[in-house]
């Protein structure tokens, strides 16, 4: 039986061992610190990474996330003494528990309903490719090199998702190309072809991404929310059940509370302030 009356921890409670975690005017601000390795995962910052975001779907308090790295670069992907040599020496069902536990840190990314910014600057490799394609939104500098370089190790572009997901990005022959050469994409390509909402410098990478939460933070949250998930879900609709699925999903957002809030500030000619429900 469920208990109606079980407490769920804020965000704000998860202590983190992996990743550094601020959360300050209802924006979560993740940080990948191995600043001296240029922030590569392992097997354990794999799983508690997947973890927070799973946490995420039932927290009341954040609203937007941030992610991104210490000391100038974004994430070089698996560590490779960490996680690829270990990989070498799996049996196949070892090795799919892994390819599981990975793909799942992007689900549980899509699964939240707050809307995810990456800040991208420096390396941004492998893994970390893929976490900056599976947010909602990035800023980047020019400095930034991103590489699906998976096929460098002898291995499929087929990754995480990133068969699916980078296509409706950046276009199925900018896809193909990146995923069968594993070359770099510097941040004025990424920015030309749409991978990079905004390119911004290196000083100011973190505080455009943290503001564009903000001001996602302050939004009405229900619809933010409904936004993100018809974005998912439309990726496999017809045009025609897509807007029946939209004027459902439309409906219930002029149920909440945000709405009304919004056409009565615009009557006394006034800014709406919403408060996400």
């Amino acid at each position: 039986m469920v208990n109606a009356n079980l407490t769920v921890l804020p965000v704000s409670a998860f202590k983190p061992s992996h990743f550094l975690l601020e959360v300050k005017d209802r924006v979560a601000t993740i940080t990948l610190n191995r600043p001296d390795r240029k922030n590569p995962l392992t097997f354990e910052s794999y799983r508690e990474l997947a973890d927070f975001f799973q946490a995420l779907q039932k927290d009341e308090e954040v609203k937007a996330v941030v992610v991104t790295g210490a000391g100038g670069n974004f994430c070089s992907g698996g560590d490779v003494f960490e996680i690829i040599g270990p990989l070498v020496e799996m049996k196949t069902h070892e090795l799919l528990k892994f390819t599981k536990m990975t793909g799942e840190l992007v689900k549980t990314m899509y699964a939240c309903p707050q809307p995810i910014i990456a800040a991208i600057d420096g390396i941004c490799a492998g893994a970390g490719a893929i976490i900056a394609m599976a947010s909602d939104l990035r800023v980047g500098t020019a400095g930034a090199k991103i590489a699906f370089l998976f096929n460098r190790v002898g291995l499929a572009g087929c990754d995480m998702g990133a068969c699916a997901i980078l296509p409706r990005i950046i276009g199925q022959g900018r896809a193909a190309e990146l995923l069968y050469t594993g070359r770099i994409m510097r941040g004025d390509e990424a920015h030309n072809v749409g991978f990079f909402n905004r390119l911004v410098t290196s000083d100011a990478v973190l505080s455009e991404a943290w503001a564009l939460a903000k001001e996602i933070a302050d939004g009405p949250n229900f619809a933010h929310a409904m936004t993100k998930r018809m974005l998912q879900m439309e990726w496999a609709m017809s045009v025609e059940t897509a807007i029946e699925a939209e004027a459902v999903a439309q409906a219930l957002c002029m149920q909440t509370e945000d709405f009304g809030r919004a056409f009565r500030a615009f009557a006394a000619k006034q800014t709406p302030v919403f408060e996400g429900n």
